[in-house]
């Protein structure tokens, strides 16, 4: 039994299974998946394997088919390859950026303000967003797998709105980021943004919906759940905290660069780390396609985000 492997959760309709029975359907999806190149058979640890899983409450054909579907994306996106000089340009507003603190979990956390979007481009927005993603798990501690989100809406109106970018992003981070997200707390939302939420929320799984937080500044509550989860002398004053210095531009980029020159050798951790098999790997590209799927799937197997969302 991998160490990486935590005891499944149980909220809601998620299933709660022994050990010995997470451990099996891990084989199983690697007997269905197969030897992979070493590049893309160190996305699948046990740990790794295991978060699909829980994404579809341990359905085996469904997370092999998401599973596959995540390989794919890696082997043409190729995240893990995009550095900081490629997506600079959108990160100058701080619509997005990783804080230099974490939650009293440990836990990574990504800050995001809507209102300083500085890009018409879905793709760019897109791209910067899976940096951004990838630079959170490079952080994360060895016994963490989840992050937190902070969405400060401070002068956020109606024409930062975009279904379009709203729905290519969920795509991603459901599809190919499962079980990442610890919370995300949604600091001051407007009034019109309830509508919005309201669109929202079907391309989102019920799991992702009852992750998100609605928090006010001067809500007793909120400020209960702020002190719950971080140490309020590092946190931002944007969200009840006592630290004013605010993001700056320059100070992110140098941390981003350092953090890019970590990346190589976190992969060729996270490959020593991997339980995959150690059959040989193929000279040739393995077909994604090919990977065999049950017979009896149908409708009922894809999840609602797959027929209502466009692939990147």
């Amino acid at each position: 039994m991998s160490a990486d492997l935590k005891k499944s959760s149980s909220n809601g309709s998620e299933k709660s299974l022994t050990c010995e029975e997470q451990q099996a359907k891990i084989t199983e999806i690697r007997k269905l998946i197969g030897p992979l190149p070493e590049k893309l058979a160190i996305y699948c640890s046990d740990a790794a394997i295991a978060r699909y899983l829980r994404a579809r409450n341990w359905n085996v054909k469904k997370a092999t088919k998401m599973l596959k579907e995540t390989l794919k994306w890696r082997a043409e996106y190729k995240p893990e390859e995009i550095r900081w000089e490629e997506v600079a340009h959108e990160a100058e507003t701080g619509k997005i950026y990783r804080s230099n603190y974490i939650d009293k979990l440990g836990r990574t956390v990504l800050v995001m303000r809507p209102s300083c979007q500085n890009s018409k481009s879905t793709k760019g927005q897109i791209r910067y967003l899976v940096y951004c993603m990838e630079n959170a798990i490079l952080n994360l501690p060895a016994d963490q797998e989840q992050m937190v989100w902070l969405i400060d809406f401070n002068g956020f109106n109606m024409s930062h709105i975009s279904v379009k970018v709203t729905r290519e992003t969920a795509h991603v981070l459901q599809e190919h980021y499962p079980e990442r997200l610890g919370v995300a707390i949604l600091y001051n939302p407007p009034k019109f943004f309830e509508p919005f939420w309201t669109v929202v929320k079907p391309f989102l799984e019920p799991k992702t919906q009852n992750k998100v937080k609605f928090a006010y500044s001067g809500d007793l509550n909120t400020k209960k759940i702020m002190e719950d989860l971080f140490d309020m002398e590092k946190l931002e004053s944007a969200f009840g905290g006592n630290d004013d210095s605010g993001f700056n531009i320059d100070k992110y980029a140098k941390r981003m660069r350092e953090d890019d020159k970590r990346i190589p050798a976190f992969w060729a951790r996270g490959n020593t780390q991997s339980s995959a098999p150690t059959e040989p790997v193929p000279t040739s590209t393995v077909d994604l396609n090919s990977i065999e799927q049950n017979s009896d799937s149908n409708a009922s197997d894809n999840d609602k985000v797959d027929g209502s969302t466009s692939h990147v």
